[in-house]
């Protein structure tokens, strides 16, 4: 398997080149942000280890354009800004994963082997549920044909329930899915959200299964 590894630190970037082939994958590496896009445009990886501080374009932008171009490249961000919005800020923007330095070698391998796993099946243009409409790349949603102003955590958990119409969703999957696995974030933190969409999509739109989790109507 190749990979892409996006890191302006040289001895890290050597490090990780290293190891990664130590691993049997081969692997590729840019230095500066503008490099790192132009690989991912026009090379075949199948997945990218990305850093957020970079020359001339940062991470978080470099993933966005990514996905604005509708390019699913699994992505693992890598930064030294260990803050939870921090963290947030890398996921919303459409990173896969997100790793703090300094990290565990054995961790981040770990983590690369699950996005290689899920690889990167081809994501809708725009997801549909009756009169929703989603669309992951301009990070736009409309109901009935009218604009619907979210924020960025509130998109990602309308995103995730409408990718399962019709099906129960758990909190315990909102909090694994939506939010970062390595911050303690509290159950009831999942309701909070869920009380927002539905005061801006209807309370209809969204039911509750007691004891279960939410249901996305069709």
């Amino acid at each position: 398997m190749r990979l892409l590894v996006v890191e302006d630190e040289a001895r890290l970037a050597s490090a990780l080149r290293r190891g990664l082939q130590a691993e049997g994958f081969a692997v590729d590496v840019a230095a500066t942000g503008p490099a790192g896009l132009d690989a991912a445009r026009h090379g075949d990886y199948d997945a990218m280890i990305l850093d957020v501080m970079l020359p001339g374009l940062s991470g978080y932008e470099l993933v966005r354009r990514l996905r604005a171009e509708r390019r699913w490249l699994p992505v693992l961000m890598l930064s030294a800004k260990d803050g939870e919005y921090d963290q947030a800020d890398g996921l919303d923007c459409g990173a896969d994963d997100y790793l703090t330095k300094p990290f565990s070698y054995v961790v981040l391998l770990a983590r690369l082997r699950a996005l290689l796993r899920r690889g990167a099946p081809q994501r809708p243009t725009v997801l549909a549920v009756g009169d929703l409409r989603l669309d992951p790349a301009r990070r736009r949603v409309t109901r009935d044909g009218a604009e619907v102003a979210l924020t960025a955590r509130e998109f990602a958990v309308l995103d995730y329930l409408m990718r399962r119409p019709g099906q129960v969703v758990s909190k315990t999957e909102l909090l694994d899915h939506v939010w970062d696995a390595a911050v303690d974030t509290a159950p009831n933190t999942v309701e909070v959200y869920v009380g927002y969409l539905r005061r801006k999509l209807g309370r209809e739109r969204l039911e509750t299964v007691r004891g279960v989790g939410y249901r996305l109507a069709t």
